[in-house]
């Protein structure tokens, strides 16, 4: 299926979440001696195997990526697009690094989060940068469409605390993703997506992004933010604010015209992943700079 994860596949294993959860990971590794260890984070509705495009080119130039299905996303147990605590995905996140970590071990290791899990990776590293070399956020939610209307947030904020796994749809098709039919239609029919989230879900992500928004100027890891020009799920302006905040001093911004929510799934998505290897080749070749485009 398009926009499924390729290349060579070398470990499908679990590890414990916050509260016990077993949650489910995959490992892919390049030929010879991985040069670093991208650990990613998937975003909302989907699961890790939807980076094909991503995977194989990365891996092919020297990198081990590893990844895993969020709390009740893909092969994860959980309710879909639930949690009861933000700090639920700091803690999977954190235990997930262990294990990749243990997966392939003594590398270098740079995290790489795509909307939502570009929001879990950049408050992550608010609290805990220790260990890593570097940071790709790609569509942050900072600025985010459908879910940011007042209603719904007000919503929100009153049934958490009465039915706080209501769910709702979050109203994205997989034309918002990509502008390729194939994979826009691949994600419609995959049965490993889901389309929901709950008002608990809402009401913490929320508090999540007022917090990246607030803190961003702590973030000093080398970042490399990525972003559809016409993404209409997350607004480009939230990557425009938060490259604009972070006090990194190697620090860069990419803004794809007139592209998708998915970057890496896009029409572009070839020059997506060359600019993602050559960014961190630079970044592990210590050749700071400060660049937008």
């Amino acid at each position: 299926m398009i926009g499924r994860a390729i290349g060579p596949m070398t470990d499908e294993s679990t590890f414990s979440g916050a509260d016990g959860l077993q949650l489910c990971s995959r490992c892919w590794r390049p030929q010879g001696n991985p040069r670093a260890l991208v650990a990613l984070v998937h975003g909302i509705s989907e699961y890790s195997g939807r980076y094909g495009s991503l995977v194989g080119p990365l891996t092919i130039s020297g990198f081990a990526v590893c990844s895993f299905d969020l709390r009740g996303h893909g092969r994860s147990p959980g309710q879909p697009g639930h949690i009861n605590s933000w700090s639920e995905y700091r803690e999977d996140l954190k235990n997930f690094l262990a294990h990749a970590r243990r997966q392939v071990p003594n590398l270098p290791v740079l995290l790489y989060g795509h909307s939502l899990g570009a929001l879990i990776v950049t408050e992550y590293v608010l609290s805990h940068p220790e260990g890593l070399v570097g940071v790709i956020v790609s569509g942050i939610p900072l600025k985010p469409t459908g879910v940011g209307n007042p209603f719904l947030v007000a919503l929100a904020r009153i049934l958490t605390h009465v039915l706080p796994r209501l769910s709702v749809s979050l109203g994205v098709d997989g034309s918002k993703l990509s502008r390729d039919p194939a994979i826009a239609r691949a994600y419609e029919e995959d049965p490993l997506v889901h389309h929901t989230a709950t008002m608990r879900w809402g009401t913490e992500t929320l508090a999540a992004i007022e917090r990246v928004k607030s803190r961003a100027p702590e973030i000093r890891l080398p970042i490399l933010i990525v972003h559809g020009g016409s993404d209409r799920v997350n607004s480009v302006d939230g990557s425009k604010e938060l490259f604009a905040k972070v006090s990194s001093a190697d620090k860069q911004l990419i803004i794809y015209p007139g592209g998708a929510h998915e970057p890496h799934n896009d029409l572009e998505r070839a020059q997506v992943a060359l600019d993602v290897q050559e960014w961190l080749i630079r970044h592990l070749g210590q050749d700071p700079g400060v660049r937008a485009r």
